[in-house]
């Protein structure tokens, strides 16, 4: 049975996609059977897997809207263990879509209850918002991973996201768990990271990652290349930083 964890946060660029699109990556060079779903209409775990988002013909909406079964749309990528459904620009309208459909909350959950046995994790990238995409991503996971960004504002919007995540659990998915909270962006230079990673340590206690996303230039540049930072640079800050995530989230996981 499939581990789904939606990776969430309303704020933009904090190492969300990024965070989706390694972490998936690192558990597949680590050999386990990874799903990532492409929930954000922007398309960039899409893009920053390889894919075209412009050629894209079967996307997460088409599961959302039209009810078409995800293994119809699901990708193989370049990084074995790893496969993908993708997103386009057919997301853009689909929280509209939904408001007047039945049983708009738990569309994807249903969909995806026919592919749990196909891997050992499947990872929603969900959109930078609350709307109907992440409550679907939420209402369909088994937890939800918070990246922070570890600079000023960082823990803004987070009493909101905490409400939204108590709300599905007390409404839609009673099994709801906080799966951890990860640091990203972190300037060993910087005082203000250093106050931030104490805040959330203070705030999250257990929940928060021992390792810490360092800022740098080839985790920021890898998207752009298509490939996750493992495959642009290995030996990079960024791409260690990450493997050890991985192994850090497969410890606590499993």
């Amino acid at each position: 049975m499939s581990r789904i964890i939606s990776i969430c946060n309303q704020k933009g660029g904090v190492g969300k996609t990024t965070t989706a699109i390694n972490l998936a990556s690192g558990l597949a060079y680590l050999t386990k059977s990874v799903l990532l779903i492409d929930l954000d209409s922007q398309s960039n775990a899409t893009s920053g897997l390889g894919l075209n988002k412009d050629e894209i013909e079967f996307s997460a909406y088409d599961v959302l809207v039209d009810e078409k079964r995800p293994q119809d749309g699901i990708l193989q990528t370049s990084i074995e263990f790893l496969d993908l459904l993708p997103s386009n620009v057919d997301l853009v309208g689909t929280e509209v879509e939904l408001v007047n459909m039945s049983n708009r909350e738990n569309r994807l959950k249903e969909a995806l209850a026919t592919i749990t046995n196909s891997y050992d994790y499947i990872f929603i990238d969900c959109p930078p918002s609350l709307g109907l995409l992440t409550i679907n991503a939420l209402t369909a996971s088994d937890s939800v991973l918070i990246p922070i960004q570890c600079e000023y504002y960082a823990m803004e919007g987070l009493t909101q996201l905490m409400k939204t995540i108590h709300l599905v659990r007390s409404s839609l998915n009673p099994q709801l768990q906080l799966e951890g909270v990860l640091m990203t962006m972190f300037d060993q230079r910087a005082n203000l990271s250093n106050q931030v990673v104490a805040e959330v340590k203070k705030f999250f206690g257990k929940k928060a990652y021992k390792t810490i996303i360092p800022r740098n230039v080839r985790v920021a540049e890898a998207p752009s290349h298509g490939k996750p930072v493992f495959f642009y640079d290995a030996s990079s800050r960024g791409s260690l930083a990450y493997l050890d995530f991985a192994k850090e989230f497969l410890n606590i996981a499993d």
